[in-house]
């Protein structure tokens, strides 16, 4: 079977891997204030369908809803996307604000990192960037790092 891909980032290889889509909202009001976030969240789904991933190959993180994203120590589902990247069964990490994922940079970069050496794509609202190359890294950074101040300022 071909798999065929919609986006010129993504190849066969990252659609023979799994797609994974992080949920993400702070604190456990916002997970029950805002529903609608979630829903946004949700459609990532359909994205990575659209792009080329069959439903039985994208998995949906929800457990870390309600908790912090400043520090992954106490975010479980956070660890085991990381674990799956490092192991090489991802293709992308969705995630309606990428910068969100972590808060804080060494979080961050760690992500990023692995996702450059296994070859794992980063996609959000905004775009697909991979890690591997120089534009799309120094995005993904300054993302991350606006993340962080944004916990300092506001």
């Amino acid at each position: 079977m071909t798999l065929t891909a919609l986006h010129p980032k993504i190849t066969a290889c990252h659609l023979e891997r799994k797609a994974v889509v992080y949920l993400r909202q702070s604190t456990p009001k916002q997970v029950r204030n805002h529903v609608d976030s979630q829903l946004c969240q949700r459609t990532l789904v359909e994205r990575a369908q659209g792009l080329g991933w069959y439903r039985d190959r994208i998995t949906l993180l929800a457990g870390d809803l309600g908790q912090s994203a400043s520090q992954a120590g106490s975010r479980d589902d956070f660890k085991a996307l990381a674990a799956e990247v490092a192991l090489g069964h991802v293709g992308i990490v969705f995630g309606w604000d990428v910068s969100r994922l972590a808060r804080n940079n060494a979080d961050w970069y760690q992500l990023l990192d692995l996702a450059s050496l296994f070859d794992t794509l980063i996609g959000d609202n905004d775009g697909i960037y991979d890690p591997k190359i120089y534009n799309d890294r120094l995005l993904l950074g300054l993302k991350g790092t606006m993340s962080e101040a944004e916990l300092v300022v506001f």
